[in-house]
């Protein structure tokens, strides 16, 4: 049995533990020490499987709600059921085909009609919300940099990018520049940062002004403000898209009015949601965060399982599930994954 440290439970005791998760996962009532007996496959008596339980929820991996003598499993249950226990469960060969025909048919269209298709399919394949966020755009590489003064205080900024790609961009600042105020924030974009990624430069350009402004004289402060200002490109606020969030309206560990409510504000917004898929940006693979691992309260109640997706071998957006803590597991997981390695094959495709 585990101990106070969190080591794992026994392999008896874990097989307990998953047959109770998965019992618990099927019907959503507490499960007793009888149905146990009967679902874990060990010939062991419903006292023996008792003290088994009343060990698994000494160590936090299920609780017994005050109503009910069975248990429940706690959010620390899921992730060692879902880290070492899950079995995934293929999809079957024909949903499988038709998320590939959804996807697929899409594969021509924009990134937004794609994002749209894979959510919805997302959905109807889980019966929960799917969450998609748009593409973010490739790397874009600075090559060189020049404003110009123009009326009305307004600069020009002239980017050259990538591979000789030219983008204007009008800018309204605060105040006139001079020619010499503007050659200044040039030179410094060119000296420092060229052959980086806009994105990585402009977030330097803020690190370094939050560092050094107290040793810098107001000239240099509002050239580097400039630059920073031309280099908004490719800083667009990540895009969304939801569907089936009123599906989880049938969950009755979400039926409670006022988190419903709270949840339906968090899609509505986007903000720690947004934040949550940005966390599996980075990540390899599927990432699942089960109750108060998203450090959203809103979200303790749920699960979010998510994959990245790729174009080439770049990351440009995650999509994902979110449901109650109370999924299957065993058969979102490989729809995630699945959903995920399509939408980037799609992406590749149109290119």
């Amino acid at each position: 049995m585990t101990d106070q440290h969190g080591n794992p439970p026994s392999d008896r005791s874990a097989q307990i533990l998953r047959a109770l998760v998965a019992q618990y996962i099927r019907d959503g009532q507490p499960v007793g020490s009888r149905t146990l007996a009967r679902a874990s496959g060990l010939n062991l008596s419903a006292a023996t499987i008792r003290n088994v339980m009343a060990d698994l929820e000494e160590y936090g991996f299920v609780a017994a709600p005050h109503t009910s003598a069975g248990r429940v499993p706690t959010a620390k249950g899921y992730r060692f059921f879902v880290d070492t226990l899950v079995k995934l469960q293929p999809l079957p060969a024909t949903e499988l085909s038709r998320l590939q025909n959804r996807i697929g048919s899409e594969a021509a269209g924009d990134a937004k009609t794609l994002a749209e298709a894979a959510s919805v399919a997302l959905s109807s394949l889980t019966q929960m919300a799917g969450v998609v966020t748009l593409p973010r755009a490739r790397s874009v590489t600075l090559r060189q940099v020049e404003f110009l003064s123009l009326s009305n205080q307004r600069v020009l900024a002239i980017l050259v990018v990538n591979d000789h790609e030219v983008q204007n961009r009008v800018l309204a600042v605060d105040r006139q520049y001079s020619e010499s105020e503007l050659r200044r924030a040039a030179n410094f974009l060119n000296e420092r940062f060229v052959g980086h990624d806009i994105r990585e430069v402009r977030d330097r350009i803020i690190e370094e002004l939050r560092e050094t402004s107290e040793t810098m004289n107001r000239l240099m402060i509002d050239a580097i403000a400039v630059a920073e200002r031309a280099l908004d490109l490719g800083q667009e606020r990540s895009e969304m898209i939801v569907s089936g969030e009123t599906q989880l309206m049938g969950f009755q560990e979400l039926s409670d009015i006022e988190k419903l409510r709270q949840l339906f504000d968090a899609f509505s917004t986007q903000r720690e949601i947004l934040h949550l898929l940005d966390r599996s940006i980075a990540a390899d693979g599927v990432q699942i965060f089960i109750g108060e691992e998203s450090g959203y309260r809103i979200l303790d109640d749920c699960s979010i399982v998510t994959a990245p997706y790729k174009v080439g071998e770049e990351i440009v957006g995650v999509l994902g599930v979110i449901g109650p803590t109370r999924m299957a597991y065993e058969r979102v997981i490989p729809i995630v994954d699945i959903t995920a390695r399509l939408v980037g094959a799609a992406l590749n495709s149109g290119q």
